[in-house]
Protein backbone atom coordinates (compact mmCIF):
# COMPACT_ATOMS: atom_id res chain seq x y z
CA UNK A 1 0.00 0.00 0.00
CA UNK A 2 1.52 3.52 -1.05
CA UNK A 3 1.45 6.34 1.16
CA UNK A 4 -1.55 8.78 0.31
CA UNK A 5 -0.13 12.35 -0.73
CA UNK A 6 -1.02 15.66 1.47
CA UNK A 7 -3.57 17.77 0.59
CA UNK A 8 -2.41 20.97 -0.77
CA UNK A 9 -4.45 23.82 -0.04
CA UNK A 10 -4.98 26.63 -2.40
CA UNK A 11 -3.46 29.86 -1.75
CA UNK A 12 -5.06 32.88 -3.01
CA UNK A 13 -2.98 35.72 -4.70
CA UNK A 14 -3.54 38.58 -2.80
CA UNK A 15 -2.56 40.64 -6.44
CA UNK A 16 -5.54 38.79 -7.70
CA UNK A 17 -9.17 39.88 -5.88
CA UNK A 18 -10.71 38.22 -9.19
CA UNK A 19 -8.66 34.43 -8.58
CA UNK A 20 -11.74 31.79 -8.82
CA UNK A 21 -12.20 30.00 -5.32
CA UNK A 22 -11.73 26.09 -5.61
CA UNK A 23 -14.46 23.97 -5.70
CA UNK A 24 -16.34 23.70 -2.65
CA UNK A 25 -16.24 19.99 -2.67
CA UNK A 26 -12.28 20.15 -2.43
CA UNK A 27 -12.42 21.39 0.98
CA UNK A 28 -10.78 19.30 3.51
CA UNK A 29 -12.99 17.31 5.76
CA UNK A 30 -10.32 18.23 8.74
CA UNK A 31 -10.44 20.72 10.19
CA UNK A 32 -13.76 20.52 9.00
CA UNK A 33 -14.21 22.84 5.49
CA UNK A 34 -11.26 24.53 5.03
CA UNK A 35 -10.82 25.20 1.45
CA UNK A 36 -8.16 27.79 0.48
CA UNK A 37 -5.76 29.91 2.25
CA UNK A 38 -4.33 33.66 1.92
CA UNK A 39 -5.81 36.12 -0.58
CA UNK A 40 -7.44 39.69 0.83
CA UNK A 41 -11.14 40.73 2.14
CA UNK A 42 -11.39 43.06 -0.67
CA UNK A 43 -15.52 43.12 -1.45
CA UNK A 44 -14.71 41.64 -4.97
CA UNK A 45 -13.60 38.44 -2.96
CA UNK A 46 -15.72 38.49 -0.38
CA UNK A 47 -19.01 39.19 -2.45
CA UNK A 48 -17.92 35.90 -4.37
CA UNK A 49 -16.90 33.78 -1.04
CA UNK A 50 -20.35 34.38 -0.30
CA UNK A 51 -22.55 33.75 -3.06
CA UNK A 52 -19.83 30.41 -3.53
CA UNK A 53 -21.51 29.45 0.17
CA UNK A 54 -17.73 30.41 1.48
CA UNK A 55 -17.01 32.59 4.41
CA UNK A 56 -13.62 33.61 5.82
CA UNK A 57 -12.93 32.67 9.66
CA UNK A 58 -8.80 33.63 10.94
CA UNK A 59 -7.94 34.65 14.15
CA UNK A 60 -5.38 37.84 13.65
CA UNK A 61 -2.19 36.29 13.74
CA UNK A 62 -2.72 33.82 10.90
CA UNK A 63 -3.37 34.17 7.34
CA UNK A 64 -6.86 34.48 6.06
CA UNK A 65 -8.52 31.21 5.94
CA UNK A 66 -11.96 30.60 3.86
CA UNK A 67 -14.12 27.45 4.66
CA UNK A 68 -17.18 26.05 3.18
CA UNK A 69 -17.92 22.88 5.96
CA UNK A 70 -20.21 19.88 5.78
CA UNK A 71 -22.72 20.11 7.21
CA UNK A 72 -23.89 23.50 7.27
CA UNK A 73 -26.15 25.10 9.95
CA UNK A 74 -29.19 27.13 8.50
CA UNK A 75 -32.12 29.01 9.68
CA UNK A 76 -35.68 29.35 7.37
CA UNK A 77 -36.74 32.41 7.81
CA UNK A 78 -39.99 32.61 9.93
CA UNK A 79 -38.91 29.11 11.78
CA UNK A 80 -37.61 30.01 14.66
CA UNK A 81 -38.17 28.19 17.84
CA UNK A 82 -38.53 30.38 21.00
CA UNK A 83 -39.15 28.99 24.97
CA UNK A 84 -42.06 30.35 26.74
CA UNK A 85 -40.23 33.08 28.92
CA UNK A 86 -38.67 34.20 25.19
CA UNK A 87 -42.05 34.52 23.49
CA UNK A 88 -43.16 36.22 26.72
CA UNK A 89 -40.25 38.70 26.08
CA UNK A 90 -41.06 39.35 22.61
CA UNK A 91 -44.71 39.84 23.16
CA UNK A 92 -44.57 42.37 26.34
CA UNK A 93 -43.37 44.73 23.48
CA UNK A 94 -40.00 46.50 25.92
CA UNK A 95 -37.50 46.95 23.29
CA UNK A 96 -37.57 48.41 19.82
CA UNK A 97 -35.35 47.06 16.57
CA UNK A 98 -33.95 49.00 13.95
CA UNK A 99 -31.60 48.14 11.12
CA UNK A 100 -27.93 49.72 10.58
CA UNK A 101 -28.60 52.88 13.13
CA UNK A 102 -25.45 51.65 14.69
CA UNK A 103 -23.49 49.58 12.35
CA UNK A 104 -19.75 50.09 13.71
CA UNK A 105 -21.24 49.73 17.72
CA UNK A 106 -22.49 46.53 16.87
CA UNK A 107 -19.71 45.02 15.10
CA UNK A 108 -17.29 46.56 18.08
CA UNK A 109 -19.68 44.68 20.43
CA UNK A 110 -19.59 41.26 18.19
CA UNK A 111 -15.83 41.84 18.39
CA UNK A 112 -15.24 42.15 22.22
CA UNK A 113 -17.72 39.39 22.74
CA UNK A 114 -16.18 36.05 23.04
CA UNK A 115 -18.10 33.13 21.44
CA UNK A 116 -15.91 29.99 22.58
CA UNK A 117 -13.59 28.74 20.00
CA UNK A 118 -13.73 31.43 17.74
CA UNK A 119 -12.81 33.65 20.49
CA UNK A 120 -10.84 37.03 19.12
CA UNK A 121 -11.84 36.11 15.45
CA UNK A 122 -13.20 39.25 14.70
CA UNK A 123 -10.00 41.28 14.12
CA UNK A 124 -8.74 44.26 12.86
CA UNK A 125 -8.41 43.53 9.25
CA UNK A 126 -12.08 41.35 9.32
CA UNK A 127 -13.78 44.79 10.78
CA UNK A 128 -12.29 46.63 8.41
CA UNK A 129 -13.68 44.48 5.62
CA UNK A 130 -17.05 44.14 6.99
CA UNK A 131 -17.52 48.60 7.11
CA UNK A 132 -16.47 49.01 3.50
CA UNK A 133 -18.86 46.05 3.07
CA UNK A 134 -21.56 47.76 5.18
CA UNK A 135 -20.85 51.02 2.99
CA UNK A 136 -21.42 49.55 0.34
CA UNK A 137 -24.96 48.18 1.19
CA UNK A 138 -24.09 44.91 1.60
CA UNK A 139 -23.84 44.49 5.38
CA UNK A 140 -26.48 45.12 8.00
CA UNK A 141 -26.46 45.55 11.44
CA UNK A 142 -29.62 44.69 13.33
CA UNK A 143 -29.62 46.50 16.99
CA UNK A 144 -32.25 45.72 19.62
CA UNK A 145 -32.84 48.67 21.92
CA UNK A 146 -34.07 49.16 25.68
CA UNK A 147 -34.95 51.87 27.39
CA UNK A 148 -33.05 53.98 25.08
CA UNK A 149 -29.53 51.93 25.14
CA UNK A 150 -27.99 49.29 22.59
CA UNK A 151 -28.83 46.00 24.34
CA UNK A 152 -27.74 43.51 22.09
CA UNK A 153 -27.28 42.81 18.03
CA UNK A 154 -26.24 41.25 15.07
CA UNK A 155 -24.91 41.75 11.33
CA UNK A 156 -24.17 39.92 8.65
CA UNK A 157 -24.31 40.24 4.69
CA UNK A 158 -27.28 39.84 2.90
CA UNK A 159 -26.93 38.73 -0.79
CA UNK A 160 -30.60 38.70 -2.75
CA UNK A 161 -32.88 36.56 -0.45
CA UNK A 162 -30.03 35.07 1.35
CA UNK A 163 -29.31 36.49 5.06
CA UNK A 164 -25.98 35.39 6.03
CA UNK A 165 -25.19 35.68 10.17
CA UNK A 166 -21.35 36.73 11.08
CA UNK A 167 -22.29 37.48 15.10
CA UNK A 168 -24.15 38.58 17.35
CA UNK A 169 -23.75 40.21 21.50
CA UNK A 170 -25.79 40.56 24.48
CA UNK A 171 -25.60 43.20 26.64
CA UNK A 172 -28.82 41.95 28.68
CA UNK A 173 -30.52 38.65 28.74
CA UNK A 174 -31.50 37.71 25.84
CA UNK A 175 -31.06 40.24 23.85
CA UNK A 176 -29.54 38.56 20.75
CA UNK A 177 -32.12 36.07 20.72
CA UNK A 178 -34.93 38.87 20.81
CA UNK A 179 -32.67 40.13 17.91
CA UNK A 180 -32.34 37.53 15.98
CA UNK A 181 -36.34 36.31 16.30
CA UNK A 182 -37.48 39.89 14.87
CA UNK A 183 -34.80 39.50 12.29
CA UNK A 184 -36.14 36.16 11.02
CA UNK A 185 -39.51 37.15 11.23
CA UNK A 186 -38.42 40.29 8.50
CA UNK A 187 -36.61 38.12 6.57
CA UNK A 188 -39.83 35.92 5.88
CA UNK A 189 -41.95 39.12 5.39
CA UNK A 190 -39.57 39.80 2.28
CA UNK A 191 -39.44 36.33 1.64
CA UNK A 192 -36.35 35.24 2.17
CA UNK A 193 -35.21 31.99 1.99
CA UNK A 194 -32.02 31.44 3.93
CA UNK A 195 -30.48 32.51 6.59
CA UNK A 196 -27.07 30.96 7.23
CA UNK A 197 -25.45 30.13 10.28
CA UNK A 198 -22.58 28.53 9.02
CA UNK A 199 -21.65 26.35 12.22
CA UNK A 200 -23.60 24.17 13.79
CA UNK A 201 -23.71 24.28 17.92
CA UNK A 202 -26.74 22.94 20.30
CA UNK A 203 -27.58 26.27 21.13
CA UNK A 204 -28.33 27.16 17.28
CA UNK A 205 -30.24 24.17 16.87
CA UNK A 206 -32.20 24.75 20.03
CA UNK A 207 -33.31 27.67 18.05
CA UNK A 208 -34.41 25.63 15.45
CA UNK A 209 -31.56 25.89 13.49
CA UNK A 210 -31.17 22.66 10.94
CA UNK A 211 -27.77 20.81 9.98
CA UNK A 212 -27.87 20.28 6.44
CA UNK A 213 -25.40 18.73 3.94
CA UNK A 214 -23.07 21.08 1.86
CA UNK A 215 -25.28 20.00 -1.15
CA UNK A 216 -28.98 21.22 0.16
CA UNK A 217 -27.06 24.29 1.39
CA UNK A 218 -25.77 24.90 -2.30
CA UNK A 219 -29.36 24.60 -3.72
CA UNK A 220 -30.67 26.11 -1.56
CA UNK A 221 -28.17 29.54 -2.07
CA UNK A 222 -28.43 28.90 -5.49
CA UNK A 223 -32.38 29.31 -5.07
CA UNK A 224 -31.65 32.47 -2.65
CA UNK A 225 -29.68 33.86 -4.94
CA UNK A 226 -32.15 34.10 -7.77
CA UNK A 227 -35.00 35.94 -5.91
CA UNK A 228 -35.32 39.90 -5.77
CA UNK A 229 -33.05 41.93 -2.88
CA UNK A 230 -35.50 44.51 -0.83
CA UNK A 231 -35.55 47.63 -1.90
CA UNK A 232 -34.94 49.04 1.79
CA UNK A 233 -33.71 47.49 4.87
CA UNK A 234 -36.16 48.89 7.69
CA UNK A 235 -38.16 46.64 9.89
CA UNK A 236 -41.81 46.65 9.15
CA UNK A 237 -44.03 48.55 11.79
CA UNK A 238 -45.65 45.66 13.07
CA UNK A 239 -42.07 44.20 13.69
CA UNK A 240 -40.00 47.00 14.82
CA UNK A 241 -41.16 47.22 18.88
CA UNK A 242 -41.67 49.91 20.88
CA UNK A 243 -40.29 53.22 19.44
CA UNK A 244 -40.47 54.61 22.81
CA UNK A 245 -37.14 52.21 23.55
CA UNK A 246 -35.04 54.20 21.18
CA UNK A 247 -32.21 56.68 21.85
CA UNK A 248 -33.55 60.02 21.85
CA UNK A 249 -30.88 61.16 19.30
CA UNK A 250 -32.09 58.19 17.18
CA UNK A 251 -35.03 58.37 14.47
CA UNK A 252 -35.92 55.58 11.91
CA UNK A 253 -35.32 56.10 8.54
CA UNK A 254 -38.37 57.37 6.96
Amino acid sequence: MTAQSPVRLQWLDPRQPDQPFPPVESALPEPNGLLAVGGDLSVQRLLRAYALGVFPWFNPDEPILWWSPDPRCIFIPGELHLSHSLSKRLRQNRHALSFDLAFDEVLEACASERRGSRGTWLGPDMRRAYRELHRLGHAHSVELWMDGELAGGLYGVSLRGAFFGESMFSRRSDASKLALAHLSRQLKAWDFSLLDCQVSSDHLLSLGARSVSREEFLHRLHAALQQPAPRQWRFEPALAGNPAHLPPALELRP
